[in-house]
């Protein structure tokens, strides 16, 4: 059974505007005080884990034990099947040191080619605490790659990533229905089982 979370401050150790969003968003109903890590100053550390949940891991025990508060991180990224599982955890630096996600992008395009489109998000939340307690949850969302980019919505690779059961890119979902159906949706429905039900 994961550690129930009983704290009404909680640091969201992300520095990606898009993600900080969607997370506070979704904690927005548990009453819960969130600030960013980098209000308070605390760099992300650098990513070397080979795994989504490592990394997830590392960027909230990193943060938890700078602020001495519980940090929550989220590692997630695309996953291509004809790629070999590209880009993977490594679909941020594929934006390359701008963070541009249209370079992003069209890589995937140029490196699939006419091959397989099929694709998933995955992301793994990280619950840590400043005494070394550590939660994981992990969702997917499976979907197909379209091509060209579609929306202005959401963030990374949204515009070309079309989830089942649905005509829409995330790009041009109302964020709402994203929430209800994404990766990172999935995960923090795991987490709100796991750790956020007792409050």
């Amino acid at each position: 059974m994961a550690r129930p979370f009983t704290s009404d401050r909680l640091v969201i150790a992300s520095h990606n505007t898009g993600k900080i969003e969607e997370i506070a968003a979704l904690l927005a109903p548990f009453a819960i005080d969130t600030v960013c890590a980098s209000t308070l100053g605390i760099s992300e550390p650098e990513e070397t884990g080979d795994s989504f949940e490592a990394n997830s891991a590392l960027k909230a025990e990193a943060v938890a034990a700078a602020s001495r508060l519980p940090a929550l991180a989220d590692d997630s990224g695309l996953v291509v099947s004809a790629l070999g599982g590209a880009p993977g955890i490594l679909s941020a630096r594929w934006a390359g040191p701008d963070k541009d996600f249209r370079v992003a992008m069209e890589r995937v395009q140029r490196e699939l080619g006419e091959r397989d489109r099929s694709a998933w998000f995955v992301a793994v939340l990280a619950l840590a605490w400043p005494d070394g307690g550590l939660e994981l949850f992990r969702g997917e969302a499976a979907g197909r790659l379209v091509w060209p980019p579609r929306g202005e919505r959401g963030f990374g690779y949204d515009p070309i990533f079309v989830p089942e059961g649905s005509a829409e890119t995330f790009g041009e979902m109302e964020p709402a229905e994203k929430h209800k159906i994404s990766h990172r949706a999935r995960a923090f429905a795991k987490l709100v089982e796991g750790s956020l039900r007792s409050r």
